[in-house]
């Protein structure tokens, strides 16, 4: 029997299979995010984008983003669009840029903290914020094939190669710490192979730190592999083995970054918020005393934060959710206990070089080491998060429709009460449903975590 053709380009995936999670698209290369699909994407970002003007395409460090950033290109060409390419960079130096320079939109290719093999596809629009869910579903109307206009090639659009437009990106981080200087600060950042290889060691080095630099080169192969924000385990070692004042790791694209003290402890999301947001809070520079942080945030957090004056908003896990509320809200700083942080002074994107200079700028101009100012701010809750695999994704997204698993989750927040919280989701980018407690009490949440986890696999995951 003869071997079945294999397309050059790769198949279209099934349209069930196509949907903008809570990061844009993202999958494997080989069988989800082929060069047939980003063609595809390409085209229909070009026809959804309204503003005039020219589409930025960032990536990161992946070996098949190159690929990825071709066939995009090839699409919207074919729409008529206008390509600037960036090449490696940050995530956030495209909205960014697109602000700068009065771009119709953006994209990056990136699948973000996921392993190598993965890719993925980050949509912006005019103003630099994420593709609102509206224009998300008409890309994916038009993949699907459901507005039934199919692909009609415009006047090809013209492709240009623009990498100088980074220097605007790194120049906007040194001005974001105004005359700060960090001058023999000794520093040890995890560059994780991935975006922050383009410019964190630079900037950091061009305010005088003391640096030590771990993954430091563009390498697509070992992206996250061990390294940066999710396996801190290097950075840790190296804070403590050179005697630093501090760590930061970042993730594959560096919109997120999360920092190790002196002594070794790892500084999340939530003390970011809480560190930088009592510096705005006592400069007068926060909104109704206002954090916009999501529902993973810490109970530890919350409760020392509201003990501060402060009001504290949660939303769905997701900046994108993030972003909406303090738009809303006029908030100043919000984010992720995963890193992600956004400031209304910066524009609302996430950054983690740019948090990592913001929190060293903050604790050498009060003279206070990062440990000294971490011991100052809050004693988390334990809290626990366990993934179980659930392929089927509507028995995912509908978890709550489980009898079952949703009994034992009333049972064990009455349980706990006022003193602890469960919080079960679906991920917006793989195949998982997270189970998460916390507690004031480690020995609970130990108990709850593992069996609602077990009721989880029990009943969502059985074929």
């Amino acid at each position: 029997m003869a071997e079945a053709a294999i397309h050059p380009l790769g198949h279209l995936p099934k349209p069930s299979q196509i949907s903008f999670g809570t990061d844009g698209l993202r999958g494997r290369v080989d069988t989800m995010l082929t060069p047939a699909l980003a063609l595809q994407v390409g085209y229909w970002c070009g026809r959804v984008l309204q503003a005039e003007g020219p589409v930025l395409i960032g990536m990161d460090s992946r070996s098949s983003g190159s690929m990825l950033v071709a066939a995009l290109t090839a699409g919207l060409t074919a729409s008529g669009r206008e390509v600037w390419t960036l090449g490696l960079c940050p995530t956030p130096a495209v909205p960014g840029l697109i602000r700068r320079y009065s771009a119709a939109g953006g994209l990056m290719v990136s699948a973000s903290h996921n392993p190598p093999e993965d890719n993925g596809i980050k949509v912006f629009g005019a103003t630099g914020s994420k593709l609102s869910p509206e224009r998300q579903q008409a890309i994916e109307a038009g993949l699907c094939g459901a507005d039934g206009s199919g692909i009609a090639l415009a006047a090809s659009g013209v492709a240009r190669h623009r990498p100088e437009l980074l220097d605007d990106y790194r120049a906007s981080l040194l001005s974001s710490v105004g005359q700060q200087r960090l001058d023999g600060v000794p520093i040890v950042l995890d560059l994780c192979w991935g975006s922050a290889t383009a410019c964190g060691a630079e900037v950091f080095s061009a305010l005088g730190a003391d640096l030590t630099v771990l993954h430091g080169d563009p390498d697509g192969t070992r992206i996250n592999v061990n390294c940066g924000s999710t396996h801190l385990e290097a950075l840790r070692r190296a804070v403590i083995e050179k005697g630093a004042a501090m760590g930061f790791g970042f993730d594959g694209d560096a919109d997120r970054m999360l920092a190790v003290d002196g002594q070794g402890r790892v500084v999340d999301g939530d003390h970011v918020l809480f560190l930088w947001g009592s510096v705005l809070q006592e400069q007068g520079q926060l909104p109704d005393q206002r954090l916009v942080a999501t529902v993973m945030s810490n109970l530890g957090f919350e409760r020392a934060w509201q003990a501060r004056g402060g009001l504290l908003d949660r939303t769905p896990v997701g900046d994108q959710h993030v972003h909406a509320e303090m738009v809303r809200t006029g908030a100043a700083l919000g984010g992720e206990q995963s890193g992600h942080i956004l400031s209304s002074a910066h524009g609302l994107s996430g950054d983690g070089v740019l948090t990592a200079l913001q929190i060293a700028s903050l604790c050498h101009a009060q003279q206070l080491s990062l440990a000294e100012w971490v011991d100052q701010s809050f004693q988390a809750y334990p809290q626990k998060l366990v993934n179980v695999r659930v392929e089927n994704r509507e028995r995912r997204k509908g978890w709550g429709d489980c009898a079952p698993l949703y009994s034992l989750v009333q049972e064990a927040e009455a349980s706990m009460a006022e003193d602890g919280r469960v919080l079960v989701r679906a991920s917006g980018t793989e195949p998982l449903l997270r189970v998460m407690v916390e507690a004031a009490d480690q020995a609970v949440v130990d108990h709850w975590t593992s069996r609602l986890a077990a009721a989880a696999d029990q009943h969502l995951s059985a074929s």
